[in-house]
């Protein structure tokens, strides 16, 4: 694992949040969309996320003590996450009696989005403190990076 791979893990992770973030903001601007291109009313977008691995660059059969895998196959190393796709939730569409609206069924009803407003807010506030923390594992990261050069370097005097 190379001294830099924390600043990547963490970015990943900062990434990661961002396109959630944006997905989030989507949402609730269309927490009232009702007709979408689709044909029906705006669904809500959640995103699917997985890990990002490396292979170890520096392999070392398990019989010198390296890698738990096949002797004959490197080590895997986790390097973060990274953005898989898109899905829409299959979650029910609500239905909100407004017999005067155009988009009304023969009974009075109107199916709105599957959005939950108070469900996208927390998600939202739980998405900016994972990146604030993020952030502060990669200046954590700089400050140890940092403390280490001044050793080796007063270490040379």
């Amino acid at each position: 694992m190379s001294i830099y791979d924390s600043f990547n893990i963490s970015a990943s992770g900062m990434t990661a949040l961002r396109d959630q973030m944006d997905l989030i903001a989507s949402n609730l601007a269309n927490v009232n969309t009702t007709h979408t291109a689709d044909g029906g009313p705006y669904r809500r977008k959640l995103a699917l996320y997985q890990e990002n691995v490396k292979f170890d660059q520096f392999y070392m059969p398990a019989s010198f003590g390296g890698s738990p895998f096949d002797e004959d196959s490197p080590s895997i190393i986790g390097s973060g996450v990274k953005f898989a796709g898109v899905v829409k939730d299959p979650a029910p569409f609500k239905k909100v009696y407004d017999p005067n609206n155009p988009e009304a069924d023969e009974h009075g009803y109107v199916s709105m989005p599957n959005v939950d407003l108070i469900t996208e807010m927390t998600n939202m506030i739980q998405a900016s403190r994972a990146y604030e923390a993020n952030a502060a594992a990669i200046d954590a990261n700089k400050t140890m990076m940092n403390m280490s050069l001044r050793l080796v370097y007063s270490g040379m005097k």
